[in-house]
């Protein structure tokens, strides 16, 4: 065992109450059972079936209220996998269920049995026809596939709020659509074809011209069946026409009845039918859809009302007008949306029953949008808006900014309300629609209904189209709370249904909450027609059982997930899954809802449980030590959850004393560290090539399982060598501003084999040719911005360094009179905001008066527009640091670059690099998972330099690349020497 090695119990969640009624129960411990798990391992490979009790806790929860726990988990890889899966099931009798993002609300991505994870090698996009077609993988997001069609000055038509995070299998699976497609712009409207794998393990791409023929041959009674209940559809004129007028309105319950009707063959009607079927007819494994244009041109407004009515009343004119979206947000929601970064803190104070409307015209130039703001204009006149607040103005805008900010606060309805829940409340989100003429009278009823029922629900939707969605808590660990929602939905479904003839779901799709009511909606004749639909798809049942076909009338009711409580950073959590494309370690074990909902399933457990001890076991490597601490999830939660901090608490919960003293000692003694690190480093450099690149990875393996893996960084080929002992000579007098170069810069030297300065000389340089000279303290060594601790959770040794450099940053910089430019991103975060919660009261006071800034912002803002550019490189990629996400640096890195290379390229996978100071070094998996895609995108092609502005994000993309990386301000100074 490793000296010091942690104790998983140190993680072992405090004040646990009595165990849950839903929690997992003890014979599950195992994992999953045999011989489901060895033959799955032997079918498909070990390394595709994840097994742990801990796997599957993690896939138990999407962001419904519903948690059914799988016996297994598949992670698919190809169309193959996915067709052994399906003939083991066929021949074991087994279910399968496919979970791409795992952001339905209704509980789709959910299975009891096989549960296949249809997302980590499932993403790609190809641009087709200059852009008016899109092929795109299962596992691509919405705003992935969005951000390729953009530079062809187009888009995909769903654009549900959700886009973040949602994939396009799981948007056509559900056709989903979001604030603009209402039933013109949805997947079954624009979905050109698609290629799918049938229950049976047929492969049918509906493009193809001679898929009919093929699938004839290899699935006669399916062709037969589809076209015996197209021919009964059509002989009974009154059910076409019921069927069309359910379509005039935005609908997902059940079947897409209408695909019988739309199309003429068999391969037709599946490619209509797979719309909408939540994985219960077969895999969706590719799609091509028909794009539409990107209309830049906007201008936007949200204007507030009295009274909810008040404002759903002022719908039709702007729908009339031409208004591309108009988005409707009751009181609760405004209120509930002042946890989103940048929504006014007034709408705090916002009356009860102020209801709010985002309006928004898009046209494709000046002209068009000058025409809409005059119609604008007029839709205004004679409303009764309302300014309670200080911050309201109902006008339209023009504002990219304003308008980004109104969108935020719309697409977070779910998470901010969520987030402001009453703790252990389950969360459940509606989706109905109803003409949208008879909007107003919609929201009056649904108000009534839910006073009648003690619920307090917040309200927003799709107002031009008719849809609303409300969010509902309850207590699900309490019977009567439970039996209150039913009564309510039962309540709800008969005054949709019968007194609006509006659909139950509108876009969320039918799932296991809408499954009973079914028959509800469409009637007995049509029903049957679904569940023949069913039969004739898969009449073996393997397919998602009980998600969209249910005859239990209570079947709403089963799996609804507890929410004990956690700690208080994750408590708001609503599991929606927008933080999980950027988690860096998500395709390697576990991503940041992943770490709570396993935290959640150790709170539900009682003390000494095989279950809990499974789970803390596991917890350590798969959710703490592979956490890289960038906290890019605090950027995607709407609420701002910050993950990466969690997971840096639990890191300090396991450091024993001697470990945190040891910490302590090496920031009270750092100038000696440092120095001994660039020493250590000069003399690995020493050591020639690869056999001493041997040499040292055996002796640094060796010590890190002596010691323990999560402390003894492992060595890497990429390291570079030691930079120079000495900093370059400056003065102080007639400074613009102090230069702090980063402990890592003067630890390591710049990339090897470029020739050139180093990066402090050329920062040096560049300012003084700006006539902006910087001046280096001689006292920096021995000071550093406390990450190096931080991260780790290393307390007493963040306050010790947190303390020192804010003392030291003030007698610098004459008390904050001149800036503090530092040459790290993850340095100037650090300094500007990490250090804040760990420094005295005093200090405190001295670091609101610093001016920290990133060298990077320094040379965009202060330094190019005074410099002469003498030559450039034809081309430039870049990497932009988690830590200038965080810094709203990411423009400035582009100006700099896109004055030193004449074309500049941000992949479009880009994200954390997971090196995170040495966690790359210490767990070099990570690394080479989070950087696998921007990988693929850099080495693709060619480029002149490979630019970005941390060094050791720098080496994290040479070792993904095999390309050098290097500081944007090294080409800078390249660029405008004499």
């Amino acid at each position: 065992m490793p000296l010091l090695e942690p104790d998983p119990g140190a993680l072992r969640p405090r004040g646990t109450g009595a165990p849950a009624p839903d929690r997992v129960p003890e014979h599950r411990s195992a994992g999953t059972p045999e011989p489901l798990r060895t033959e799955l391992s032997e079918l498909l490979g070990a390394e595709k079936v994840l097994w742990k009790v801990s796997d599957l806790v993690r896939y138990a929860s999407d962001a419904s209220p519903y948690r059914f726990v799988p016996q297994v988990v598949v992670v698919a890889e190809d169309i193959d996998d996915i067709s052994a899966v399906l003939s083991y099931a066929h021949g074991k009798q087994r279910d399968v269920v496919f979970r791409a993002a795992g952001t339905s609300l209704n509980g789709q991505a959910q299975g009891e049995d096989i549960l296949v994870d249809v997302r980590r090698h499932w993403a790609g996009v190809e641009v087709l026809d200059e852009g008016h077609l899109a092929r795109i993988r299962p596992g691509t997001t919405v705003v992935r596939a969005n951000a390729a069609l953009a530079r062809h000055g187009r888009i995909l038509g769903p654009d549900p709020a959700s886009a973040i995070a949602c994939t396009l299998g799981g948007v056509v699976a559900n056709n989903a659509s979001g604030m603009t497609a209402g039933t013109t712009r949805n997947s079954y409207r624009t979905l050109s074809s698609l290629t799918l794998v049938l229950p049976g393990g047929t492969v049918v791409d509906t493009a193809d011209p001679l898929a009919d023929e093929e699938l004839a041959r290899a699935e006669p009674a399916l062709c037969h069946g589809l076209m015996d209940i197209k021919r009964e559809i059509e002989a009974d004129p009154e059910l076409v026409a019921r069927i069309r007028a359910k379509y005039e309105i935005k609908n997902t319950t059940g079947y897409r009845l209408d695909a019988y009707l739309d199309g003429n063959t068999p391969v037709e009607i599946l490619r209509g039918l797979m719309v909408g079927s939540e994985g219960t007819l077969g895999f969706i494994a590719e799609v091509v859809f028909d794009t539409l244009p990107l209309d830049r041109e906007l201008t936007s407004a949200l204007l507030f009302f009295p009274s909810l009515t008040a404002a759903a009343a002022a719908v039709p004119r702007f729908n009339e007008a031409g208004a591309m979206a108009v988005e409707l947000m009751d009181g609760n929601t405004l209120r509930a949306s002042v946890s989103v970064a940048g929504v006014p803190a007034d709408w705090a104070d916002l009356p009860r029953e102020t209801a709010a409307l985002l309006v928004e015209f898009r046209a494709p130039d000046e002209a068009g949008r000058t025409v809409y703001e005059r119609r604008a204009a007029e839709a205004l006149a004679g409303l009764d808006l309302v300014a309670p607040v200080a911050s309201v103005t109902n006008t339209f805008t023009r504002d990219a900014r304003t308008i980004a900010g109104y969108w935020k606060a719309r697409k977070a309805f779910v998470t901010a309300v969520g987030g402001a829940r009453a703790p252990g409340t389950t969360l459940i989100t509606e989706d109905f629609a109803v003409p949208p003429s008879r909007l107003a009278e919609a929201c009056e009823a649904l108000l009534e209904l839910q006073a009648r029922h003690g619920f307090d629900a917040a309200v927003a939707g799709h107002a031009a189209h008719g849809n609303l969605h409300f969010l509902l808590a309850f207590d699900a660990s309490r019977p009567a709370d439970v039996e209150r929602y039913a009564a309510f939905m039962d309540a709800f479904c008969r005054l949709t249904v019968e007194r609006f003839d509006g659909s139950l779901k509108a876009e969320h799709s039918t799932g296991r909450n809408i499954a009973p009511y079914l028959e509800l909606e469409w009637g007995p004749r049509a029903t049957e027609l679904m569940w023949r639909t069913k039969r004739t798809l898969d009449p073996a049942g393997v397919l998602a059982p009980r998600v969209l076909l249910d005859r239990d009338p209570r079947a709403h009711l089963r799996g609804l997930k507890t929410i004990p409580r956690v700690e208080a950073v994750a408590d708001p959590c609503i599991e929606c899954g927008f933080c999980e494309p950027t988690c860096p370690s998500g395709d390697l074990t576990t991503t940041p809802r992943q770490r709570i909902v396993l935290r959640r399933e150790m709170t539900r457990q009682q003390p000494g449980s095989p279950v809990l001890d499974a789970l803390l076991g596991a917890y350590g490597y798969d959710a703490v030590d592979t956490c890289a601490g960038d906290s890019t999830c605090k950027l995607a939660c709407p609420v701002g959850i910050d993950t990466g901090a969690l997971m840096k608490d639990f890191r300090h919960r396991r450091h024993g004393p001697r470990e945190e003293r040891a910490a302590a000692l090496a920031a009270r003694r750092f100038r000696t560290v440092e120095a001994a690190a660039r020493l250590a480093v000069a003399a690995a450099d020493k050591v020639p090539g690869r056999v001493g690149d041997r040499l040292l990875e055996a002796a640094t393996g060796a010590a890190r399982k002596a010691v323990r893996p999560d402390l003894v960084p492992r060595w890497l080929p990429q390291i570079p060598a030691a930079a120079a002992r000495r900093l370059p000579a400056t003065g102080r007098v007639g400074a613009a501003a102090v230069y702090y170069p980063a402990c890592v810069n003067r630890i390591f030297g710049g990339p090897e084999g470029r020739p050139g300065p180093s990066l402090p000389e050329a920062v040096v340089a560049v300012s003084e040719r700006a006539g902006l000279p910087v001046w280096i303290p001689r006292d920096v060594t021995g000071t550093c911005c406390a990450t190096i601790w931080h991260s780790k959770g290393y307390e007493e040794g963040t306050r010790l360094m947190a303390n020192r450099i804010v003392e030291a940053a003030w007698g610098w910089t004459a008390g904050g009179r001149l800036p503090l430019v530092a040459d790290a991103s993850s340095c100037t975060l650090g300094l500007a905001h990490e250090v804040v919660p760990y420094l005295t009261r005093d200090n405190r006071e001295l670091h609101a008066e610093l001016r920290i800034v990133d060298s990077v912002v320094w040379a965009a803002r202060e330094l190019l527009p005074r410099l002469e550019i003498r030559r450039t490189v034809g081309s430039a990629v870049l990497h932009p640091t988690c830590s200038m996400r965080h810094l709203g640096d990411e423009a400035e890195l582009r100006t700099v670059a896109e004055a030193c290379a004449r074309e500049v390229v941000v992949p479009q996978d880009a994200g954390c690099c997971a090196f995170a100071g040495d966690r790359g070094m210490l767990h070099p998996e990570l690394t080479a998972s989070a950087t696998a895609r921007e990988a693929a995108e850099v080495t693709a092609r060619s480029f002149d330099a490979h630019l970005s502005a941390n060094r050791m994000c720098e080496v994290g993309m040479d070792r993904a690349t095999g390309r050098g990386y290097y500081s944007v301000l090294l080409e800078l100074e390249r660029a405008t020497r004499p």
